[in-house]
């Protein structure tokens, strides 16, 4: 078995990053305390059932494992974190960070990436960790805000000067205009941006049928479908392919803010709310025995103080004062539902992601 390095750094600052990456290939930040001198380990500190927080070992350690979007977010406010828990309980934190494609954290966290938190884009992945027994169910409840801890929704994203004349769902069935989106049988935004058109339907006052024969028009108007939302984007600015992208409106957020981006986009008032949770891995903390710090940085993201980074990089904040604050910063949807009003996560796969569902049957009368 390959052994991971991680590196101790003497840091000048109270709290730094440093990005490492370790031997699954999955990049890795470790947020350490300014005591933490030394250089590179062959193996990371022991971490057993007898490093229990509430002895105070000199640091005690965390891994996050989050999707890839949350990065810039989490870079600001770990560091906030460690500093008031060690005010507050005397102990230095040193939280390791792991990012990639929602869907590909949570099979790492299945097959043995140990996680004490994920942080995923969609509830399935979460219930999927769930149902390899590494989480107890009923985790929505163990967490505030039913564990949803930031809000997004799709964005239209169109060529500069917007050609063809793109303003809403409707416009992407028509003949001519090429659509860029992921493939929702391997990306969890793909499924938001699925759920989104099917939705525009349904919650206009149309039918099941009318919401399958005008998805079945879009997706004849995607020429590709991209592995994951990264890949797409990538279609769309990269390889210059399709008039319009579907997007997370917090992605198109962020990179327009970074200087990345100058494309027009459209948030239709009808659309589908994207709802990111995030838990605690019971059997991993418990092993660790650092259930009470994961318990507890959980919580501290639903402050106003981490909400307002969230708020920052393009997310809808759940907490009332933030989204309060940051109202004027966010185009207003009219129409807002959620996967609850599909049934949920369980309910939306069995009926139209898994093998053989609706979005097969759409791709199948492509051919």
């Amino acid at each position: 078995m390959q052994k991971r390095k991680f590196c101790v750094w003497k840091l000048s600052l109270p709290l730094q990053s440093r990005t490492l990456v370790v031997a699954a290939g999955l990049s890795v930040t470790v947020a350490l305390p300014v005591s933490a001198v030394g250089t590179a380990l062959e193996q990371p500190p022991s971490r057993t059932q007898h490093q229990l927080v509430g002895q105070k070992p000199k640091t005690v350690e965390l891994t996050l494992v989050s999707y890839a979007v949350t990065k810039e977010a989490y870079s600001k406010i770990i560091p906030r974190f460690v500093q008031k828990w060690k005010k507050e309980h005397n102990q230095d934190v040193a939280i390791r960070e792991s990012y990639g494609g929602s869907g590909s954290q949570a099979r790492a966290v299945i097959d043995g990436l140990e996680a004490d938190v994920v942080a995923l884009s969609l509830g399935l992945d979460i219930n999927k960790i769930q149902k390899a027994g590494l989480i107890k169910p009923g985790w929505e409840k163990r967490a505030p805000n039913n564990a949803i801890v930031t809000r997004s929704t799709v964005a239209l994203v169109t060529r500069p000067g917007n050609p063809k004349k793109i303003r809403n769902w409707t416009d992407l069935a028509k003949p001519g205009v090429s659509v860029i989106t992921a493939n929702p049988k391997t990306s969890g935004g793909a499924r938001w941006n699925f759920l989104a058109l099917w939705g525009s339907v349904i919650k206009t006052g149309g039918s099941e049928a009318q919401a399958r024969d005008f998805v079945t028009k879009v997706y004849k108007n995607v020429p590709v479908l991209p592995k994951d939302a990264r890949d797409a984007s990538d279609t769309f600015y990269k390889r210059n392919q399709g008039d319009v992208l579907l997007n997370y409106e917090n992605e198109e957020i962020l990179a327009k803010l970074k200087g990345e981006s100058n494309y027009p986009s459209i948030v239709p008032k009808v659309n589908i709310s994207i709802e990111n949770p995030v838990a605690v891995v019971d059997k991993v903390v418990d092993k660790r025995g650092t259930r009470q710090l994961a318990e507890a940085f959980v919580k501290y993201l639903f402050t106003a103080e981490a909400q307002r980074e969230f708020a920052k990089v393009g997310f809808r904040p759940v907490n009332s004062t933030v989204a309060a604050e940051t109202a004027k910063q966010f185009p207003k949807v009219t129409n807002l539902y959620t996967v609850k009003e599909f049934g949920g996560w369980d309910a939306v796969q069995k009926k139209f992601f898994d093998d053989g569902a609706i979005f097969d049957q759409i791709q199948g009368g492509r051919r």
